[in-house]
């Protein structure tokens, strides 16, 4: 299996006293790199324009199910997310320790705790049927060729039928330069589909609480430097607030589980104040 070398430039944001930076985002050795390998060469072999496109009018009517927010993190209790080569835990705990770990670095900002609560609940839709690789994983832009800081980007693109249509190969595709990331169409998954049922469910949140939701995944971007001759001054302005919230998203894992039934108030009064009630998903 040919699998990209080198170290992975999320890295750098890692906050002192945590793991050793190779434990993270390791693709090329370890347990889990055989199924993280299947979930990346499943998605970009068919995460197209039109497959996009698809799940944005079969989803964007938000008819799956009606719930409350602490119910869609109950129901990540059943999720483990096959794209990630550093936990094989539910991803429920993932989100009550990104949560954490944002509230002590940045007591003053209980949006953005919560914001550390929310940002994976899109992966409820593999409860609905979806596979992960249309789910979970890093996000790229569609309709435009891949660039190198893609995950596995030297061998698990060929059989994607958009790399050898004229519209979609070159290094602009189908956008402008410097179009801005709101026109840019991503790889379908959690991101754009919780970013949108924010949007749909009016979540009083700041503007940077659903930048960071809709781009976290964004990993070529945010720490591979990649897509800049897409960006708009908005996007520029807007990426400090998406690597802050990457430190906590991705060097909060750990194998130490925290105790949830004693931090489920505390979030539970911050879904009362920004986003209360039973929502549409």
């Amino acid at each position: 299996m040919k699998v990209l070398v080198g170290s992975d430039p999320s890295q750098i944001y890692q906050p002192d006293g945590g793991k050793d930076k190779e434990n993270f985002r390791n693709y090329t050795s370890g347990p889990l790199l055989d199924r993280v390998y299947a979930t990346y060469k499943l998605m970009h072999t068919h995460q197209t324009v039109d497959f996009v496109r698809k799940k944005h009018v079969e989803f964007g009517g938000f008819s799956y199910k009606k719930m409350t927010v602490m119910e869609a993190v109950d129901l990540l209790d059943g999720l483990v997310d096959e794209s990630d080569p550093d936990v094989d835990f539910p991803n429920s705990f993932h989100a009550f320790q990104t949560a954490e770990g944002i509230r002590k670095a940045h007591p003053d900002k209980d949006w953005f705790h919560l914001v550390g609560l929310l940002h994976d609940l899109g992966k409820i839709l593999v409860m609905a049927g979806e596979p992960q690789w249309s789910v979970v994983g890093d996000t790229f832009p569609v309709g435009c060729r891949p660039q190198k800081s893609v995950v596995f980007w030297d061998s698990t693109f060929q059989d994607n039928p958009d790399i050898k249509d004229p519209r979609y190969c070159t290094e602009y595709g189908m956008y402008e330069p410097h179009c801005g990331l709101e026109n840019v169409l991503m790889s379908w998954g959690h991101d754009e589909y919780m970013y949108q049922m924010m949007k749909f469910n009016k979540f009083s949140l700041p503007p940077e609480a659903f930048y960071m939701i809709r781009f976290h995944s964004f990993y070529p971007w945010h720490t591979g430097g990649d897509y800049r001759h897409l960006c708009s001054p908005h996007d520029l302005s807007m990426l400090p607030w998406v690597q802050e919230f990457n430190k906590f998203d991705l060097y909060t894992k750990s194998e130490n589980l925290p105790d949830v039934s004693e931090l489920r108030p505390y979030y539970q009064s911050l879904i009362d104040k920004y986003c209360p009630g039973i929502l549409r998903w």
